[in-house]
Formats: structure tokens, C-alpha cells, sequence
């Protein structure tokens, strides 16, 4: 399972509803070539996420700009077609909402969570609604349950305080139920018992992604994330239709019920999803055998949403369009940035979707095709938020989420940890071995963390560091300069030949030993 947790604010007002009572109210080095290596190896949308940015949010009306798609052409048919999949109904209201949060409160048994605290589920939550723009928490409740999944969640005495609690609250214009998914026939009877929309972590989220893709692919996986919602809520109005006698059974002799005939058309439009972001994929793929073919190394960071991946990424390569927001979910989207390494080798930094738990099925599925060009890097990095107070969930969420892609062992064993926001903990060091503690919005650490990068990039595509005394008159000199990475030159004009520090490629060993053969 892949998590979502966020930092308890300071003074955050918790109450809790129990039996008996009521409840109260710096710039890097730059790349010697780097538009030479974007232009290999971009993706997409340069996405952000992290400390320090200060962006709004997503709207709640679903509208974004669509500015920046790189998906390259496309055949007009196939674009009409991919918009007219991505036309649907909003998830949720639009404009300003004052929300009531309601934690059901799972006090034991097997549905209780392991390894947190009600008051980091609940930081969690109001995360999200403020990722949400113009929406607010005007009230948190943390209510106790002992099976979340009954019909109407919580018990009876529980309930009716609610109820009262929230139909006496004339600011509150929805709930925000603090469970992964809530039954559409019980949400139709809290509704009615409070009287505002209520809304599951799911829907939430699921919006949130939707108003966070950018690229195509991204926008295409959002859709087919939203299938089985929509399958749930077609299950609901057709019963709710046969409830009330209204309509035919079958449509128009066609022997199909409604039911049926809305099925066909979600299945349809899976299958044109799919088809869609399969051609979107192999683009992807091309564009990867075009990166490896000049032989550019590939870094990818991966980490908790909102650990300051993208924030890291403008860190080490001065990008000044990247501009990283202090929000949830904000990178959907892999994109690639060219950096330099103290060596003045050339890098392709991907920057992947923060890594998720406690998120429903079809979510997961929808993405996880996207993070599998992290099993084409060369070198991962491992970005953590050590000032979260959950660092070590977090941290354990990202390794099983790595292990479920399946990624080659050697990629995995050779990660490179990065402990970002260190500056958050004055005088932290590191407890792990090999960790390098930064703060990417600072520039603090950047410079070791520059050269342990290069020292793992040069091990894991096999470069070699190489002094050579090369005469001025001759191939060889031209040579280096055109297939390898040259670091330092210096020339000896009585000797008629310079000392050249230069980075070969392994691929190009071969070509070298035959103009070097000593």
C-alpha cells in the first residue's frame, strides 16, 4: 500500500466526540551542453512539488492551464479522441467550501492502523483540503468507531451527536469523512442526516489528481483512475431509478437494461483509454532509446509526495522555469532536466510522482506505468523529508512501493539517499551510512551531494577517469572532444602536446584503445 501523510500544524485544534459528552468547537554548476540533452530526453511538463514554492492550489471546479504538454504530434483523430475522453462531469462543487473534518477513530481490532496517531491521520486529511483552492477546515472532529465499514460508520450515540453537531454548525457547507471510500448508499443517508455533501479521501484525491495533470498521459491515467467511481455511482442511480418505478427495463427493444447499456459504454471507454495511453507509451519509449543512444547518464529521483523532489531537481540544475509548490501531489507527471556534475558530464535528472499509501487500487494501477521509466535510470535517488515527524513510515512506504515495480536489484542496491530539509534540525547528522543530508531550497550540502553523485553515476555506467599526454597535430585530441567528456586541458606548446583529463564512456572503449593503443 502506497501512504499520504502530512506534518501536524502547530496549535492545531483537535476535538473528539465520545459517549457521554459533547464535543467542543543556491545557483549549481550548469551543464556544458544541456540543450543538447533536453532535447533527447524530454518527457513532459517540468512538474514541482516541495518546500518553498507557495503556489495556489488546485481549483475544485477541475480548471487548470495547458500550457507546456510535450507529447510531441499527434494525428487530429486521435487528439479529437483523446479529449473527448477526457471530457467529464466535476467531482467536486465548485467555488469556496467551509469544511467539517470527521476522523472515525478506530480504537482497535483489525482495521485499526499500525504505526501512526489519530492526530496524523487527521494532519493528513486537512492537508488535503488545503491543497484544495479556496477550501478551508472550519472544524475537526476525531469521532470513535469500532467498524468503519458498518452503514452508516459510526454508532448510534456517535451519530446522533454528529448530527447535531454539524446541523448546529451554519458555516459548515461539507464534511470531509476521513475514510479511503465511502458507500454510495451511505453517503446518501449522511447526506441526508446532515445535510451537506459529504466527501471520501478517494474523491478528494482523485480530483486533486485530476486538477494536477498536466501532460496527456497523465490526464488519460486520471481518467482511467475514475472508472470504478463511476461504475459505483451508476449501480446507485439505477437502483435508485428502479426504487422509484421509473423507466423501462430494457431500452427501446434493444434487449439491454439501462444498467447494461451504461456498463458497455464504461467498458468501451476503458478500452479507448487504454489504447490511448498505450500510443502515448511508446512514444515514451522511443524517446528512451533516443536518450540512451547519446549515452546520456539518467538520475531519478523518487520519494514521498511533497518531499522537495522538484525543488532538489532546480537545486542541482539552476532551472529557472521549475517552480516547486508547497503542495500535495503537485508532480504527476515524469519530466527530465539536464544538470552537470563537478566533472562537467551531462545528466538527465527525472523527476517522478511523489509515492503514495492508503490510496485505492485503481489509482495505483493508473500510475504505475508512468513510474516504470525508473527502471531505465541509471542511478536512483532516494529523496526524504527528514523534518516530517513520519520520516520512517515514509521512508518504508517509498521502498515497498519501489519493490512492487519490480525494479532490477543492482538499481535498487546502489540508491543513493538524500535527507532534504535537514536545516529544519539544527546540527542533524545523519543516522543511516552513506545518506547525505541537504536542504535543496537552502543550498546547504549541495556540493557533497554533487560529488557522490558523480562518484555513483561513473560506477553504474562504467565511465573511466583518464589522464593523457595527447600530441596537438593529430585525430586524437578532436576525438576526445567529440566522443568523450573532457574536464581539464593543459597545454604544452614546447612539447608539442597537452594533458587532457577526460571521462570514457564504456561504449566508447573500443574506439578508444585504436587511437590509444599504448
Amino acid at each position: 500500500m502506497w501512504a499520504l501523510r502530512a506534518a501536524v500544524r502547530p496549535g492545531a485544534r483537535l476535538s473528539r466526540v465520545t459517549p457521554g459528552c459533547r464535543a467542543p468547537r543556491a545557483a549549481p554548476l550548469l551543464p556544458p551542453c544541456p540543450e543538447r540533452a533536453l532535447a533527447a530526453s524530454r518527457g513532459g511538463l517540468a512538474g514541482s512539488e516541495g518546500r518553498g514554492g507557495g503556489g495556489r492550489g488546485p481549483r475544485a471546479d477541475g480548471r487548470r492551464g495547458r500550457a507546456g504538454e510535450q507529447e510531441g504530434e499527434e494525428e487530429p483523430e486521435e487528439a479529437e479522441e483523446a479529449e473527448e475522453l477526457l471530457r467529464r462531469d466535476p467531482l467536486l462543487p465548485a467555488g469556496a467550501q467551509r469544511v467539517c473534518l470527521v476522523h472515525p477513530d478506530i480504537k482497535w481490532g483489525p482495521g485499526k492502523p499500525q504505526g501512526t496517531r489519530a492526530e496524523w491521520q487527521v494532519a493528513e486529511a486537512r492537508a488535503l483540503v488545503h491543497t484544495l483552492d479556496g477550501w478551508s477546515v472550519v472544524d475537526t472532529v476525531v469521532a470513535p468507531t469500532k467498524a468503519p465499514d458498518r452503514k452508516l460508520v459510526f454508532g448510534r450515540g456517535t451519530l446522533e451527536r454528529l448530527t447535531e453537531k454539524i446541523r448546529g454548525s451554519p458555516e459548515t457547507t461539507a464534511v470531509f469523512l476521513n475514510l479511503e471510500r465511502v458507500a454510495a448508499p451511505t453517503k446518501k443517508e449522511l447526506e441526508a442526516a446532515w445535510g451537506v455533501p459529504v466527501f471520501d479521501r478517494f474523491t478528494v484525491v482523485l480530483h486533486i489528481f485530476r486538477c494536477n495533470a498536466r501532460t496527456k498521459e497523465a490526464r488519460l491515467q486520471v481518467a482511467l483512475a475514475e472508472l470504478p467511481l463511476l461504475r459505483s455511482h451508476l449501480k446507485n442511480d439505477v437502483a435508485h431509478l428502479g426504487g422509484r418505478g421509473g423507466g423501462s427495463r430494457y431500452i427501446m427493444g434493444s434487449g439491454e437494461s439501462f444498467l447494461e447499456v451504461q456498463q458497455r459504454l464504461l467498458k468501451d471507454k476503458e478500452v479507448k483509454i487504454r489504447k490511448a495511453l498505450d500510443r502515448l507509451r511508446q512514444k515514451r519509449l522511443l524517446l528512451g532509446r533516443q536518450r540512451k543512444q547519446r549515452e546520456f547518464p539518467v538520475v531519478s529521483l523518487v520519494g514521498y509526495t511533497n518531499c522537495g523532489k522538484t525543488t532538489l531537481v532546480k537545486a542541482l540544475t539552476g532551472d529557472a522555469a521549475l517552480q516547486p509548490r508547497d503542495q500535495l501531489f503537485a508532480t504527476l507527471d515524469v519530466t527530465a532536466h539536464a544538470g552537470g556534475l563537478p566533472s562537467r558530464l551531462t545528466v538527465i535528472y527525472m523527476d517522478t510522482i511523489g509515492f503514495l499509501s492508503q490510496l485505492p487500487h485503481s489509482l495505483v494501477e493508473s500510475f504505475s506505468a508512468t513510474l516504470q521509466d525508473v527502471a531505465h535510470s541509471d542511478l536512483l535517488v532516494h529523496v526524504r523529508d527528514v523534518s516530517h515527524a513520519e520520516t520512517e513510515l515514509q521512508k518504508a512506504s517509498v521502498l515497498s512501493a519501489l519493490r512492487g515495480l519490480h525494479l532490477p536489484p543492482p538499481l535498487l542496491e546502489r540508491m543513493l539517499e538524500v535527507h532534504n530539509k535537514a536545516d529544519l534540525l539544527p546540527g542533524y547528522r545523519p543516522a543511516e551510512p552513506g545518506a547525505v543530508a541537504v536542504s535543496a531550497l537552502r543550498g546547504l550540502g549541495l556540493e557533497e551531494l554533487k560529488a557522490r553523485l558523480q562518484d555513483a553515476v561513473l560506477r553504474a555506467t562504467g565511465r573511466r577517469v583518464l589522464t593523457l599526454r595527447v600530441p596537438l597535430a593529430g585525430p586524437q585530441l578532436s576525438w576526445l572532444h567529440q566522443e568523450a567528456t573532457v574536464q581539464a586541458v593543459d597545454v604544452m606548446p614546447e612539447a608539442g602536446a597537452a594533458d587532457v583529463k577526460v571521462i570514457i564512456s564504456d561504449s566508447a572503449h573500443g574506439r578508444f584503445r585504436k587511437l590509444f593503443p599504448g
